[in-house]
């Protein structure tokens, strides 16, 4: 295992490399309000066969932590990932993202050119912002109100973490220091495979500029974004946050796609890491096949 420093602009990113120098290259990227440790029990279970890079987004873990609000656009994070990739030299890589490390990895594999950096991505409880935003529309349209009623239930205490000030104290000091106790009512799971990173009250404070920065600019004028990167969706069927239901449309913008289930709830690289280091580990194998073997 090794660390390093990737800077970009202002902003350093925290890195750690591990495992099979020779083999495909794995980025595992974290949602809200975790770190790369998030990843601790699913990436030993890879390490054997792939080269696995994970690093703490800015805002979190020892990355920096920038000031202002448009600092973590999406934009911003995808720029921050490409240069990981860089500095690994390890493109075209393969992806798996957590939560928001999913959102971010959504808008990357949407960029232009993205093929040419990414080979596959498998997502795991974290929705393209705009294809959430266009399916909500376009199921209210057509009169289907039970998908996005119950995205919007799922979705409510994002409004709370758009009013400035309300939320950091009851994170720092009510959520933070029960945050085991929390994910493993929230996901109906056993507390102790959660191990919060120390810097945990200050990444639920610093993450609170994702959903100010995106949430509402992106539901309210979503774009249409296709992608033709490989895309594994893991749709785990006990997410309370993030409901597969808003993924029912999904091929309009994803032609190549492969679904799987899992009987997770949201925090799956903790509960669930064997499953889904099969899962990736497969999807990672199935797409960097040579496509005459393929057709075999």
């Amino acid at each position: 295992m090794s660390t390093l420093t990737v800077t970009r602009d202002s902003i350093r990113l925290e890195v750690v490399v591990e495992g099979n120098p020779h083999g495909p290259t794995l980025v595992l990227v974290h949602g809200w309000p975790d770190t790369h440790a998030l990843w601790d029990r699913v990436a030993p279970l890879l390490t054997d066969e792939f080269r696995v890079v994970r690093y703490d987004n800015r805002g979190a873990g020892a990355s920096s932590v920038p000031p202002r609000v448009r600092d973590y656009r999406l934009g911003e994070l995808v720029r921050d990932l490409y240069a990981v990739v860089d500095a690994v030299g390890g493109g075209p890589v393969h992806l798996l993202g957590h939560d928001w490390g999913a959102v971010v990895c959504w808008e990357a594999v949407c960029e232009s050119g993205a093929a040419d950096r990414i080979a596959s991505y498998t997502s795991v409880s974290g929705p393209n912002l705009d294809h959430l935003g266009l399916w909500m529309r376009r199921s209210l349209r057509a009169g289907r109100f039970a998908g996005p009623l119950a995205q919007a239930v799922a979705s409510a205490y994002t409004l709370a973490f758009q009013l400035p000030g309300v939320p950091a104290p009851v994170l720092r000091w009510v959520l933070a220091p029960n945050w085991a106790r929390f994910v493993g009512l929230f996901d109906r799971a056993d507390p102790s495979v959660v191990s919060p990173a120390p810097t945990l009250a200050d990444d639920m404070v610093h993450g609170l500029k994702l959903y100010r920065a995106n949430i509402r600019r992106r539901l309210a004028s979503p774009r249409e974004r296709v992608t033709g990167v490989p895309v594994q969706l893991v749709l785990a069927g006990r997410d309370r946050a993030v409901r597969p239901a808003g993924y029912e449309d999904i091929e309009r913008w994803v032609p190549n796609l492969h679904r799987e289930r899992l009987d997770a709830g949201h925090w799956s690289p903790r509960t669930h890491p064997d499953e889904l280091a099969r899962l990736t580990g497969n999807f990672v194998r199935q797409t960097a096949e040579p496509e005459s073997l393929r057709q075999i």
